[in-house]
């Protein structure tokens, strides 16, 4: 009897002591506020804009917080061309294995919730380094949707980082439709530069296009602290 009532009152403490880690990380944690990365209003020119479609989660008693914003043309009803940019704090930040895997998952859920098909032929693996001085891990994809029962081209990116100012993960996903069949357009990369470009033209060989080499493009200038 006495041996049972050792191994309940070992299991008891166990479990005060377990509930009492927790409710201290949550304590410690919990206020440690998120800091959103965002791309600054200056950088927002040719009709592009916050489009107000904010998500914020909270999980595990507040020891993963996430939130993303998504930006796009507001004279778009197509939703032809987007940035959503995501910024993850967790308690420990994750791994570059990690964050590029969870980059690819995010993208490969991202086409099949969008019904887009991804050339996987056509994935570019590499890495760059931002305006805010961080070195990111990109995963770029081309690919096609049906848009008003024509099939157009689209590339679309996936794009993360750890901040360790910020103490978080930051993963951003663009999508850029650059051609207009429908109405016999052609191709534009406008959007897909205003997405992708930095100061190196990292993207100039990929696309044939020196326009990629700017300094106002997007990801490019995502403020993370």
């Amino acid at each position: 009897m006495e041996r049972g009532e050792t191994r309940i009152n070992k299991f008891y403490v166990a479990l005060a002591v377990l509930v009492l880690t927790l409710l201290i990380f949550t304590f410690l944690f919990g206020g440690n506020e998120i800091n959103r990365a965002i791309v600054d209003s200056e950088y927002l020119t040719d009709g592009w804009a916050d489009l107000g479609d904010s998500t914020y989660v909270d999980r595990l008693l507040g020891l993963e917080k996430q939130a993303s914003i998504k930006y796009g043309i507001e004279d778009d009803p197509d939703n032809s061309a987007f940035l959503t940019v995501t910024t993850i704090k967790t308690l420990f930040m994750m791994s570059e294995d990690e964050l590029i895997e969870k980059t690819e998952e995010t993208i490969i859920e991202s086409a099949e919730d969008q019904n887009i098909t991804l050339d996987e032929s056509s994935r570019l693996k590499s890495s760059r380094v931002l305006n805010n001085s961080h070195k990111t891990y990109y995963v770029l994809y081309n690919g096609s949707i049906i848009s008003n029962n024509v099939s157009e081209e689209i590339v679309i990116i996936g794009e993360a980082w750890n901040c360790a100012r910020s103490g978080a993960s930051i993963i951003c996903i663009g999508y850029a439709q650059i051609t207009d069949n429908a109405n016999d357009l052609g191709y534009n990369y406008a959007s897909l530069i205003k997405i992708l470009g930095d100061e190196e033209g990292t993207f100039v060989g990929r696309f044939n296009s020196f326009d990629f080499i700017t300094e106002k493009a997007l990801i490019f200038n995502v403020r993370c602290h």
